[in-house]
């Protein structure tokens, strides 16, 4: 398939002019007019990129990709070496950033309550990225971290907030901790997001919510294959993912 065919879906399907974001979706670096050979991943590191070419890819799709604001705008260092790998092996980035993790089908948000049988009933937060649910049956803060530990196969931050089971829960995947207060005021039980920062700990504990970190990379692993599970359906073109384990 043609490429721009491949971006001109992506970026339809997953809506990528509604958002506000801290990095361009869609196509990042353009390497290969040709699409046979996709490997998918969460993040566009020298590991994946390796990858890739091992398994002769052509394209490589991620959830964080580069070009991030704030960040430094020369191509030369890590960036430089990502790039240069990219360009020299005729392989095409593709990133998508929070159109994945909002997507309503296949975006990491509701992917990860698929994973964990939390039912989804709304939605909230900067850009609704925040969702809102249920726990298949009510459970304490212990046995929802032995849980999520047990589904993800990594480990949890847990942060106790009172004796109260979580009956509902909010989360949102990846660096989302700042949400925990919004969550609280919603008066759900627990939070979950990917990674946690200090003021957490005050916050979980001053509000009354308990709080679980589950991991970025851990939250963030199921978006980008169930768009690579879609692109197959559609276009019956070969796709793997390939996982670079990271455990923050």
């Amino acid at each position: 398939m043609q490429l721009k065919q491949l971006c001109e879906f992506c970026d339809d399907y997953l809506k990528i002019e509604e958002f506000n974001d801290y990095c361009p979706n869609g196509l990042q670096v353009e390497a290969n007019p040709q699409v046979e050979n996709i490997v998918c991943g969460v993040t566009a590191s020298q590991a994946l990129i390796e990858a890739a070419i091992v398994a002769q890819a052509d394209t490589i799709i991620v959830h964080h990709g580069y070009f991030w604001k704030g960040e430094a705008l020369p191509i030369t260092g890590v960036k430089g070496r990502r790039i240069g790998s990219l360009i020299k092996n005729n392989i095409n980035l593709l990133a998508y950033h929070l159109p994945l993790d909002a997507h309503a089908q296949v975006g990491n948000n509701v992917q990860l309550a698929g994973i964990m049988g939390w039912s989804v009933e709304s939605c909230f937060g900067e850009q609704n990225l925040v969702l809102e649910g249920r726990p298949a049956q009510p459970q304490s803060l212990q046995e929802l971290s032995l849980d999520i530990e047990s589904r993800l196969g990594s480990r949890v931050l847990a942060i106790d907030a009172g004796d109260h089971a979580v009956t509902r829960l909010a989360w949102c995947t990846g660096a989302a901790q700042g949400f925990i207060e919004a969550a609280a005021e919603r008066g759900v039980d627990a939070f979950v997001s990917g990674e946690v920062s200090e003021p957490t700990f005050h916050l979980a504990r001053e509000m009354g919510i308990h709080y679980i970190s589950a991991g970025h990379h851990a939250t963030e692993r199921y978006g980008v294959q169930a768009l690579g599970a879609e692109i197959v359906k559609r276009f019956g073109i070969s796709l793997q993912f390939i996982d670079i384990p990271n455990p923050v």
